[in-house]
């Protein structure tokens, strides 16, 4: 799906219905056009990014590749191409789900690209174009700058809620340390790496965008906003390595507390063992079959010997105890 509008100072968006149009706008001296490639087949990609625009070939390859890209920033001259990754999943009970979103950004022009069904934040970019005369007044780098703001933001709920899960499970971990704790623990610090895995080389896409790299397509005006999204990158990923480690040590503390549940019951077991093991060889000693033992004929024989086993086991654990055994 293609959808595109003009944008110029002190005016409404304008929206542009064909690919005529944006051809004739594109040309304009004044305003900017921008241009959104929305669940974008191959031949709406190379029709719009190599036939109206004429991006380089590789771009356009980058943009058509199926596989995981990683962030990145390629300068172009006239024009720079950006690669970001937008979540979609904000459940942190589920497995993060990236999208690759594509962004050309040239001095009078905007063009994203995305090819999966949908992205939140192409939607509230498109609701905040009708709100915010800033975005026709600072041009197509402001209206950039807004939607990888955007990106960004999504990643602040992730973090939050994987926070107040961790704080949880450092409490059931030492309490009451389940299989099913260490399999919620797992997944964690698997989304943990999912998500610095993003983070790390967006942070250096922003930071290059507010370094002044690029002088003849971000305004200087512009930088100071690339640089508030490199400062809420930087933030993350250091909350993302705090829960990292928060993750690890309670995954040291999940062992350590099942080994310590462990040794606990083989010391119950070797002490009840330990107890009966001369229980257990005075009565195979009284129960042999020979005619002549002691004290087998007596009346009294059998409430003597369970007597003395009792004793016998009474005083091995009052001797336990005394060594602080268990």
């Amino acid at each position: 799906m293609l959808r595109a509008a003009f944008f110029k100072p002190n005016l409404e968006p304008l929206l542009l219905e064909s690919e005529s149009q944006i051809k004739e706008h594109l040309n304009l001296n004044l305003g900017f056009i921008w241009v959104s490639l929305e669940s974008a087949s191959n031949k709406e990609m190379d029709d719009v990014l190599g036939g109206i625009f004429n991006f380089h070939p590789l771009a356009i390859e980058d943009c058509q590749s199926p596989g995981f890209q990683i962030a990145k920033i390629d300068d172009f001259s006239d024009y720079i191409f950006i690669i970001t990754h937008a979540l979609n999943s904000t459940l942190v009970e589920e497995n993060q789900v990236t999208s690759e979103f594509d962004i050309f950004l040239g001095k009078n022009y905007l063009v994203t690209c995305f090819s999966d069904p949908k992205i939140s934040v192409i939607d509230r970019a498109w609701e905040q174009i009708q709100k915010d005369g800033r975005i026709a007044r600072f041009g197509s780098d402001f209206l950039c700058h807004t939607i990888l703001d955007n990106i960004v933001d999504e990643y602040m709920p992730i973090i939050d809620g994987m926070e107040l899960e961790v704080e949880g499970l450092e409490d059931s971990v030492i309490e009451n340390p389940t299989p099913e704790t260490l399999q919620r623990l797992l997944r964690i610090k698997h989304n943990i790496m999912s998500l610095r895995r993003i983070i790390s080389p967006q942070r250096e896409v922003m930071n290059r965008l507010s370094r002044d790299d690029f002088p003849g397509i971000i305004d200087t005006q512009s930088l100071i906003y690339f640089r508030d999204i490199y400062d809420h990158l930087v933030r993350f990923q250091e909350m993302a390595d705090i829960l990292r480690d928060i993750v690890s040590g309670a995954l040291d503390i999940y062992l350590n507390s099942t080994s310590l549940r462990l040794n606990e019951i083989m010391k119950a077991l070797t002490i009840v063992s330990t107890v009966f093991l001369p229980l257990s060889f005075i009565t195979g000693a009284f129960g042999m079959n020979f005619l002549h033992i002691p004290g087998a004929s007596s009346e009294f024989g059998f409430y003597v010997t369970s007597v003395l086993l009792v004793l016998l086991g009474v005083l091995m654990l009052v001797y336990f105890k005394k060594r602080r055994w268990f």
